[in-house]
């Protein structure tokens, strides 16, 4: 459906592609089960109207230990060469809430990745977090809201009830 969203609308691509192995990207990108690495980014090298000027931008969270290694940005850069796709990699520093499996990767580890994907000749800006301290930032806001049943709902106002009697 990216081709004919490229054909209809023509859109500017971006794409969370986060990982570049298979097992790390399931993890965290359970689509990825469905439509693998290399079919996103086959799909993504015959995106109508791709070209130096109009690039995909893909989105890739940074997550210590996981998916931020130097042999990682070379393996990024590895498959956006091979697929031949003009791209922009935006690196965006993981935004932690209570709980969370995963860590952001340290800021000297982000710039290394950085550096790597940006001597490769592909642009590889770091978004700015904003809103982290309050835990307004992306990914945070959902967490923040814990989603009740309705079984637990009435099951609170039996014990309030219960309480007050």
């Amino acid at each position: 459906m990216m081709a004919r969203a490229g054909e209809e609308i023509g859109v500017n691509l971006a794409v969370s592609l986060h990982a570049v192995t298979k097992d790390v990207r399931d993890e965290i990108v359970p689509i990825n089960r469905k439509y693998g690495i290399d079919a996103l980014l086959a799909a993504c090298a015959a995106y109508p109207g791709a070209n130096n000027a109009r690039r995909i931008t893909f989105e890739y969270v940074m997550l210590k230990d996981k998916n931020d290694s130097d042999a990682d940005a070379r393996e990024l850069v590895r498959l956006l060469r091979h697929y031949r796709i003009p791209a922009k990699v935006n690196l965006i520093p993981f935004n932690p809430w209570p709980g969370a499996p995963y860590e952001c990767s340290d800021w000297s580890r982000i710039e290394r990745f950085s550096d790597i994907v940006f001597q490769a000749g592909i642009s590889a800006p770091i978004r700015t977090p904003r809103g982290r301290d309050i835990m307004a930032a992306c990914g945070q806001l959902k967490s923040a809201s814990k989603k009740v049943s309705r079984a637990d709902l009435d099951r609170l106002h039996a014990e309030k009830e219960a309480a007050y009697s």
